[in-house]
């Protein structure tokens, strides 16, 4: 199942590395729309700053939404989805090396880019590493939590709507942990609790997204 896990991953990566549209999109809306609110809000330090975990936060969690309705559908496309379910190794091993290489294409990028985007909104330094600790616990869940949502919408009309409707209500308190966390660092109150809690969010998505995509691809495709 670990060679099933990793080989599936490695075929999404280079497959996806391949076109590289996905990555560019992921990151460039993330540069462009952090790069905006500056623009928007004016350019006074004190204000940038206040503001600073919640607009890279919540960037990074619209940058993760965009690829998401790609997650299944090219398979679905190809017929290459059927061969998946026919597949020996387990469906949630193999929509769990999908959903690793999606975090891999959007998630890692976001975690590197995100220190940079946090100096050009005036973040305190205090906050940097752990923004970069929280997007490393909280990334993953978001690919998780998206690829249940991708699943239920595969082959639908408007998925990536109705995937936006499906995962953003889940995706809040994600968000409210990760940048409690480093709105509790710049403050110098200790952001161990809110880190805590997002690893708690990561280790009940792990086993239960990918069974619960699992289900709903099989439901999807009767």
């Amino acid at each position: 199942m670990i060679h099933a896990l990793f080989h599936m991953a490695g075929r999404d990566l280079r497959l996806a590395l391949r076109q590289g549209s996905d990555v560019a999109m992921v990151i460039s809306f993330f540069v462009i729309t952090v790069t905006l609110f500056p623009l928007g809000v004016g350019p006074e330090p004190n204000v940038l700053a206040r503001i600073a975990a919640g607009v890279v936060w919540v960037t990074a969690l619209l940058a993760t939404m965009l690829s998401l309705d790609r997650l299944f559908q090219s398979d679905y496309e190809d017929g290459s989805i059927d061969l998946l379910l026919l597949a020996p190794a387990p469906l949630e091993i193999l929509v769990l090396a999908k959903t690793l290489a999606h975090w891999a294409l959007t998630g890692l990028p976001l975690i590197l880019t995100a220190p940079v985007l946090a100096a050009l909104m005036n973040m305190p330094s205090d906050g940097y590493l752990v923004l970069m600790a929280s997007m490393l616990l909280a990334t993953p869940t978001l690919s998780l939590i998206g690829a249940v949502g991708a699943a239920l919408t595969l082959g639908a009309r408007r998925g990536g709507v109705l995937i936006s409707l499906l995962v953003l209500p889940l995706y809040i308190p994600v968000l409210i942990f990760a940048v409690a966390a480093v709105d509790a660092a710049i403050t110098g109150l200790s952001p161990r609790p809110h880190l805590l809690i997002l690893a708690a969010m990561l280790a009940a998505a792990l086993p239960l997204a990918p069974w619960a995509a699992a289900a709903a691809l099989r439901h999807s495709l009767r």
